[in-house]
């Protein structure tokens, strides 16, 4: 089965990921800042939802698929880099807002907001990544049960995702009244985060050309 270093690993890789700003979030905490952070918790459960659609498929057969089709891996990687790129753009220039600027958001339904934030997911090139990429390379075939090897890096994973995330929503609503009475702090986290979602989107497509390998 896993060794303790494959789930290490894998946590800390999870760890990483997570912290990193992107889709996922930036939706988080623009809807908890927006509606409270129990609308936030409600589409955290939206998005772990898609963090298990994704563990399924890949385990049972969608890493595969990219296998045989390279082109089609680098495409996910080429559209992920692009839309991460757009929203560095869209954070830096003149005009452009943070995820902890409050905005006026329509006070949607439980069931939508659990539903926009399984979609946001799903379309989150991190989450394509992280599953059809960066897992397998933790999977030990010499060790057997491949399939459940990945389910339990997964669930690692989800873990982390699901334990970060939470605090972010609890923290946002705090953290954007307290930039809200700060103007230059809120310039330099629209600097600072619109910097990291392009060099995310840099390196992303710095590695777009690599094929998905087993």
């Amino acid at each position: 089965m896993v060794t303790t270093t494959a789930v290490l690993g894998m946590a800390l890789v999870a760890l990483g990921m997570v912290l990193t700003p992107g889709p996922n979030m930036i939706y988080l905490v623009s809807r908890s800042v927006g509606q409270g952070w129990r609308a936030g918790m409600v589409s955290l459960a939206g998005t772990m939802a898609g963090f298990v659609v994704y563990m399924t498929m890949a385990n049972v057969g969608l890493s595969a698929v990219f296998l045989l089709v390279p082109g089609l891996f680098v495409a996910v990687k080429v559209v992920g880099a692009a839309y991460l790129l757009h929203l560095a753009w869209r954070t830096l220039r003149p005009g452009g807002r943070t995820p902890f600027e409050t905005v006026a958001l329509p006070r949607d339904s439980r069931a939508k907001l659990f539903r926009m934030g399984l979609v946001t997911n799903l379309l989150n090139p991190k989450a394509a990544i992280m599953y059809l990429a960066l897992i397998p390379q933790f999977v030990d075939p010499a060790r057997g049960g491949a399939m459940a090897q990945g389910f339990l890096l997964g669930g690692v994973q989800i873990t982390v995702s699901a334990l970060v995330n939470a605090g972010i929503v609890l923290a946002a609503g705090g953290i954007a009244a307290f930039l809200a009475g700060r103007p230059r702090w809120m310039a330099w986290q629209r600097r600072v985060t619109g910097t990291l979602l392009g060099a995310v989107g840099v390196r992303l497509a710095l590695d777009a050309p690599a094929p998905a390998h087993a």
